[in-house]
């Protein structure tokens, strides 16, 4: 077991106690052994993570690191890096390695991480509990009759299982929050064009946000820190100041106004959601804030207008993908349209085809107005009982997900139900909005179990820093599968 934080692991590096080169080789030995178990891992080239290990220490050595220097990371396998495999877990893109890496990525690498390798997930992003995998599901490290949860299931199952400090996953409607959730980990959605989605293979362009899952809120800030950054080279992505994310952890409780939707204490939650709910709200108050009742009426209409739009934006993003370019191309055609409707047919897996399918049908002629105009006029309704909300509160408590992680194939012939499982996830990623999931509890059958806090825009530092507060005074985020 290899036990450290993120923080842990970079002091170690600082005072020289362990050399990256070491600390490298002690997770990838530890992946060796416990990955195959969980199949966290896809993509794994020792001598490129030893290689960048050994230049980490000589940047410590010459006396220039940063506080990362030396780090390990492990990468979802959405975001490219060159000379690695950048399959976004998709037969599509099996033999794809990338020949550029995704800014997030490289302002990492600038930090002086070290890259492990590429963590499992939902094809194309596109999933709940990371079984749509062209490589197998990963298995959740708490009960491997489990599922992860998804779409980042194999970023927060390595970290859970510490097989990484932390990992870089991708939150289209709750990618990051609901598998953080599942595994006992933390991980957080940052404000829409916080951190640049360039090189981050796209499923749907207006709701993707890259984020970091680590075992707690401080390690995310850190993290944050080194991810967030205007680029140029990506449209969407939002010209600040850089920002310190660390800034508010040690700020009390005291006064902060927490607010509690009541849409999202109902009946639908089992049991164990309330009480790891209820135990948050204890502490809460115990530090000195302040509950106050908020309502976001608009929370049904969240999933069927994410999964209209999701699923239009993924019908146009994935069109590229026609094996002429990249990517895998059909064996045995006639002509050109049999080439293209033979490699989309056996490049993509069924989840995958019916959101191209639904996406295809919502954007058709008769059907625009009906279904996608109207989905996005509801977006905005949604966004807008937010702010309502946080003209009354602060933050905004909230469950992660109605149960904790189900079994392996219990959704599969249900995918509505798989949907419907995202109720508390989505609404935030309509509205573009952070928010971060934290270790609060355990279900009667030992696994983990998650709450959200969400904030309004570019609220990051006062989310981390009330998720560093809570697990100053409880212990939820320190327990790792045995």
């Amino acid at each position: 077991m290899t036990p450290y934080t993120l923080k842990q692991a970079a002091e170690l590096l600082q005072s020289k106690k362990i050399s990256a080169v070491e600390l490298a080789t002690e997770y990838l030995n530890a992946i060796d052994v416990r990955n195959p178990a969980i199949n966290g891992y896809i993509t794994l080239d020792k001598e490129l993570t030893l290689a960048e290990a050994q230049a980490a220490d000589e940047r410590i050595a010459q006396g220039n690191a940063s506080a990362l220097t030396g780090v390990p990371i492990a990468y979802k396998d959405i975001f490219c890096q060159q000379n690695w495999r950048s399959a976004c877990s998709s037969k599509m893109l099996d033999n794809f390695v990338s020949p550029y890496t995704a800014t997030v990525v490289q302002n990492l690498l600038n930090e002086g991480m070290v890259t492990l390798g590429r963590t499992n997930m939902d094809e194309f992003a596109m999933g709940s509990t990371n079984e749509t995998s062209f490589y197998g599901a990963t298995k959740n490290p708490w009960n491997l009759d489990n599922v992860p949860g998804g779409s980042s299931g194999g970023s927060a199952a390595v970290v859970a299982a510490r097989l990484a400090p932390a990992a870089l996953g991708s939150d289209t409607g709750g990618s990051i929050r609901q598998p953080a959730s599942h595994c006992g980990i933390t991980g957080i959605k940052p404000t829409y064009g916080t951190v640049s989605r360039f090189g981050m293979v796209a499923y749907a362009s207006s709701f993707d946000q890259a984020g970091p899952m680590a075992q707690t809120a401080e390690d995310c800030a850190l993290l944050l820190n080194a991810m967030a950054s205007f680029d140029p080279k990506d449209s969407t992505s939002l010209e600040r100041e850089r920002e310190d994310y660390t800034r508010d952890l040690n700020r009390p409780l005291t006064g902060l106004k927490i607010g509690l939707p009541k849409e999202y204490f109902g009946s639908g939650n089992s049991a164990d959601v309330q009480t790891a709910l209820q135990n948050t709200i204890d502490l809460l108050k115990a530090q000195g804030a302040e509950l106050v009742d908020v309502s976001l009426p608009q929370t049904e209409l969240s999933i069927p207008a994410y999964y209209v739009l999701a699923s239009a934006e993924a019908s146009t993003n994935l069109s590229r993908y026609d094996g002429v370019r990249y990517g895998h191309r059909a064996a045995r055609f006639g002509d050109l349209e049999e080439m293209y409707s033979n490699t989309r047919a056996e490049g993509f897996g069924s989840e995958v085809k019916r959101r191209i399918m639904i996406g295809t049908y919502v954007l058709s002629h008769g059907y625009y107005d009906a279904y996608y105009l109207k989905a996005q006029k509801l977006r905005r309704m949604v966004a807008n009982d937010f702010q309502t909300a946080f003209a009354q509160c602060d933050l905004i408590l909230a469950p992660t997900a109605p149960t904790a992680a189900p079994k392996l194939g219990e959704l599969n012939n249900d995918p509505v139900q798989a949907y419907l499982s995202d109720i508390y996830t989505i609404a935030v990623n309509l509205a573009g909005l952070p928010a971060l999931t934290l270790p609060a509890g355990f279900s009667a059958e030992k696994m983990p179990i998650g709450v959200q806090l969400i904030g309004n825009y570019f609220s990051e530092a006062k989310i981390l820093g009330a998720a560093h507060q809570i697990q100053q005074h409880s212990d939820w985020h320190t327990h790792a599968p045995e």
